[in-house]
């Protein structure tokens, strides 16, 4: 093939349902249910948790399955226009099991000159990077934990998806938006305490957020149709009807970048 250098400029993806997004917060907040409401929706569910929701669904418990339904989804002959994957974690570790044995080994480490991690690596950022370049809306849903990073003056506690670094490294450059879901506490206008879920969508010291498109706000609610009024710029109910997440007589109590479950792992 003949290449030539182009002669217009691209034009930015705005659609919503084009966007690849990373997704993480502690278990139960609401992520699945969240991803759930993104058009035409399919999970690659790689982890027990879904029973909850009427939703369509692939079951990838092997890297085996994950490849085959990667092919069909890249194939085109479906009506789906997002493609979820619950989650990018379990879908990390399938691919390491994957090469591992292929290879003969147990562990990552067990080949010298870190090999093992370089083909692991190399795997996972050939088939995220392939998803990325579909024509579909790709949301990769973590865990959040809690990390303590070490610096030359000192230390402090940063959230981040619970992805091992050599994995995160590669889903933070492929995503155009990093979503942290958190709590946020307040009292109504009753003097009753309120729990908010919120999505934190703007790049702080204490947690891991993002958002190369520059449409979303710097905190909203754990809402589909609230986000979508956000990133669309259009009017939402839901928006309308929600408490601004930690706008309340009292300030927020919720630590942002402090993760309630589990304690902090050193970096």
């Amino acid at each position: 093939m003949t290449m030539t250098l182009p002669t217009t400029k691209t034009k930015p993806i705005t659609e919503i349902d084009k966007q690849t997004i990373l997704l993480y917060a502690i278990p139960k907040l609401g992520k699945s249910t969240f991803a759930s409401k993104f058009p035409e929706a399919v999970f690659f569910e790689c982890e027990p948790g879904l029973n909850h929701l009427e939703v369509f669904k692939v079951p990838t418990y092997s890297w085996e399955a994950f490849l085959e339904a990667c092919k069909l989804i890249a194939k085109g002959d479906h009506q789906f226009k997002t493609i979820v994957i619950d989650t990018v974690d379990n879908a990390f570790k399938m691919c390491s099991d994957y090469v591992c044995a292929k290879h003969g080994i147990e562990y990552e480490g067990d080949m010298g000159h870190g090999k093992g991690w370089a083909l692991v690596k190399n795997e996972w950022h050939r088939v995220l990077t392939r998803m990325a370049s579909l024509p579909y809306g790709l949301i990769l849903i973590s865990h959040a934990v809690d990390k303590t990073i070490e610096t030359r003056t000192g230390e402090y506690t940063k959230t981040t998806p619970s992805l091992p670094d050599r994995a995160r490294n590669v889903v933070l450059g492929l995503v155009d938006i990093i979503l942290y879901g958190d709590s946020v506490s307040r009292k109504d206008t009753a003097g009753n305490i309120v729990v908010d879920r919120v999505l934190r969508t703007k790049p702080h010291p204490t947690y891991e957020a993002g958002d190369r498109t520059g449409r979303l706000p710097e905190m909203l609610p754990l809402d589909y149709a609230a986000f979508h009024s956000a990133f669309t710029g259009t009017n939402s109910s839901s928006t309308a009807q929600s408490p601004a997440p930690g706008k309340g007589p009292a300030a927020s109590t919720s630590n942002p970048g402090s993760t309630p479950a589990g304690k902090a792992v050193k970096q």
